[in-house]
This record gives structure tokens, C-alpha cells and sequence, in this order.
């Protein structure tokens, strides 16, 4: 079983920036593609963006150009820096998380608030 820890939320104003991190314990696991995802209230989960273990990404388009995903593959951990927030980027923020030979593993979320 393969635990993840999501850090970095909290309450900014539009056009700030949060940097959001999600290690991975059990890193003898083998882990693949990593990514986040989040959920306003009353709005389905979606993608917000994915990373390969080689380092391919993949980004929702409504955070293109402002949202970069990256990982530390030695230390199992997915970050996502997110520049000029908007107060729609608001959501409860989600990592997942690939793993060779087991379910898809979710962390328990944390939460962004952009508002003036």
C-alpha cells in the first residue's frame, strides 16, 4: 500500500502563487505516471495536470502557461507550482499516483483558496 501526503494550500490572491507538494512513502514500490487533480464544490474531480516517470506532462487548459508540474523520482514526490491564480482555480486539490501492480493511490487532499 502506497500512502501519499499532499502540502502546500492555503489562501492567496488572485495573481499570487502556491507551490504544492505530494510525497510518496513505500518507495521500494515501483511508481509511474504521478499527477493532480481537484474539485471545486459541486463539480466533478478533474485532471489538472500529469508527469511520466521519464518526464512527459500533460496539462488541463485552463492551467496551461501558468501551472508547472514536476517530480523528484528519487524521493517518490510530484510538485505542482501554480502561478497567477485565478479565484476559479479554487478546489480541493488532489495528488494520484500510478503504482507498479497496485491500485491507483489518492492523497487526502488540500485545499486552495484564491480570493481578494
Amino acid at each position: 500500500q502506497v500512502q501519499l501526503v499532499e502540502s502546500g494550500g492555503g489562501l492567496v490572491k488572485p495573481g499570487g502563487s502556491l507551490r504544492l507538494s505530494c510525497a510518496a512513502s513505500r518507495s521500494f514500490f515501483r511508481i509511474n505516471t504521478m499527477g493532480w487533480y481537484r474539485q471545486a464544490p459541486g463539480k466533478q474531480r478533474e485532471l489538472v495536470a500529469d508527469i511520466t516517470r521519464g518526464g512527459s506532462t500533460n496539462y488541463a487548459d485552463s492551467v496551461k502557461g501558468r501551472f508547472t508540474i514536476s517530480r523528484d523520482n528519487a524521493k517518490n514526490t510530484v510538485y505542482l507550482q501554480m502561478n497567477s491564480l485565478k479565484p476559479e482555480d479554487t478546489a480541493v486539490y488532489y495528488c494520484n499516483a500510478e503504482v507498479v501492480n497496485l491500485v491507483p493511490a489518492w492523497g487526502q487532499g488540500t485545499q486552495v483558496t484564491v480570493s481578494s
